[in-house]
């Protein structure tokens, strides 16, 4: 049987996993998780989106992909689109596309440029406004996938993230969805993936 390739459009607020896990500790109240969003059997994320994430899944059941796709040996190209507070500045996208120090790790060198604020939908719910701050978007693009690395590059460079969607993995992107909707890939969007298997 032929592998089955889903993309899905993960709303902010959804676990990237199927089982509940532990409830919200504040409130007590339940997660959604992709099982709330994804009924087809047999599929699993490659990767993840944090929590407060939104944007791009790819799900399957081709496990050689999946490894591909997630060791972080056999980088591959992510892009977000990032809402930060403040007007982010030239010097700060130059720090970023050569790399920023996180801790003890420095990241590999990313691709960093302001942008208008893009065609997106709605965040549910919004970020809070604060009238005497402004914002600004950016699209980064990284090779890695450490631990809420794109948060803690902006905030790296003095730009902490308000919003994250991440709108590609590779050439697969984030197209004709709605948060919480899904769809299986063309024929010709698996054919892009499979390059990954190599």
């Amino acid at each position: 049987m032929p592998s089955r390739y889903l993309i899905f459009y993960k709303p902010f607020n959804v676990l990237s996993q199927f089982t509940q896990g532990l409830t919200a500790p504040a409130s007590g109240e339940r997660r959604l998780t992709l099982a709330d969003f994804i009924k087809e059997p047999g599929v699993y994320p490659v990767g993840r989106l944090d929590y407060d994430s939104e944007g791009l899944m790819l799900l399957t059941d081709d496990g050689a992909l999946q490894y591909r796709l997630s060791d972080p040996r056999f980088a591959h190209r992510r892009t977000y689109w990032v809402q930060v507070e403040g007007c982010v500045t030239e010097a700060a996208l130059q720090q970023l596309a050569m790399g920023v120090t996180i801790g003890s790790y420095r990241t590999q060198p990313a691709d960093a440029r302001a942008i208008e604020e893009p065609d997106i939908a709605p965040r549910d719910p919004p970020i809070r406004v604060r009238k005497s701050i402004p914002t600004s978007w950016l699209e980064l693009t990284i090779t890695e996938g450490r631990n809420r690395q794109v948060r803690r590059m902006t905030a790296a460079v003095g730009f902490p993230t308000l919003r994250l969607t991440r709108i590609a993995i590779g050439d697969l992107r984030l197209h004709g969805l709605m948060p919480g909707q899904s769809r299986h890939l063309s024929p010709a969007e698996v054919k892009v993936l499979q390059r990954f298997r190599r």
